[in-house]
């Protein structure tokens, strides 16, 4: 399972506007992006498909002929082409990182403050991980204490999800990664679920407390059932490394979310 880049842009001219696949973009069109191919629209500007899922985004009009949710939309797309080629954060520079962040302060200017106590329901649901400031520093564990990833250590990093359940409380980090072995062995795919119970805080903050870890392999080992990693002793952890942490929902809509964590982390999520 090789590291994904979730917007990796390659764009071509269309050789007809007639013929193009192109469709107009709706504000449930922000996930799952891939290759694209463009065309031009007198009336919308640049439009762009993706030729990895069926998902259309667009360039946005002019501001002045924008309203309230085309607004939104157009900050939208500002911000997931502000993290797009940045492999979830982990190839992020200092200027991308400032990019990320005034784009997202932008997007959450115009949402305005999110009230979580009044609609619960739209964390709800399994959320990929696009962007991550935290990555930037090259380790799985972000701005807390992780493995490193690169030639220290042959770990690939794959798909990162949140799995919500606002019912049972349940809060799950779902971890896809790729360890290597040594030559002849074929390197090992697979999964961690870090799972967790929440609780709201007021009316947009989130508090999450660590409960286990779960693997499972994938690949040749897929046969092998699910095993949980031990705990380590409370008195043998860093005083970082508490099992538990909190954020901040300072965006949120149907397919969107972004989030600050308490260490500064920003973090961007589409639904999946």
């Amino acid at each position: 399972m090789a590291s994904l880049n979730l917007f990796h842009h390659t764009c071509l001219p269309s050789s007809s506007s007639s013929r193009t696949r192109c469709s107009l973009l709706t504000p449930n069109s922000f996930i799952n992006l891939g290759t694209f191919h463009r065309t031009r629209n007198p009336s919308l500007g640049l439009v762009v498909k993706s030729a990895a899922a069926d998902t259309t985004v667009a360039d946005p009009p002019p501001p002045d002929t924008l309203s309230s949710s085309d607004s939104i939309a157009s900050l939208k797309l500002n911000l997931l082409s502000a993290v797009s080629g940045l492999n979830r954060g982990l190839a992020a520079n200092e200027d991308d990182l400032r990019k990320a962040d005034a784009a997202a302060k932008e997007l959450e200017a115009a949402g305005g403050l999110v009230d979580l106590s009044a609609d619960i329901d739209k964390l709800q649901g399994r959320w990929k991980l696009i962007y991550s400031s935290a990555f930037s520093s090259r380790t799985l564990g972000g701005s807390r204490p992780g493995p490193p990833t690169g030639r220290l250590l042959p770990i690939t990093l794959g798909q990162v999800f949140q799995r919500i359940d606002i019912l049972s409380k349940d809060f799950d980090n779902i971890v896809e990664v790729q360890l290597g072995a040594p030559w002849p062995f074929p390197p090992l795919d697979a999964t961690a679920t870090l799972a967790h119970k929440f609780e709201l805080i007021g009316s947009s903050k989130i508090k999450i407390i660590f409960e286990k870890t779960t693997v499972k392999t994938a690949g040749n080992l897929s046969q092998l059932p699910p095993f949980e990693l031990p705990r380590l002793p409370d008195s043998f952890r860093p005083p970082s490394n508490t099992g538990s942490g909190e954020f901040e929902v300072t965006y949120l809509d149907t397919d969107t979310r972004v989030t600050r964590g308490d260490r500064g982390e920003l973090r961007v999520f589409v639904i999946s």
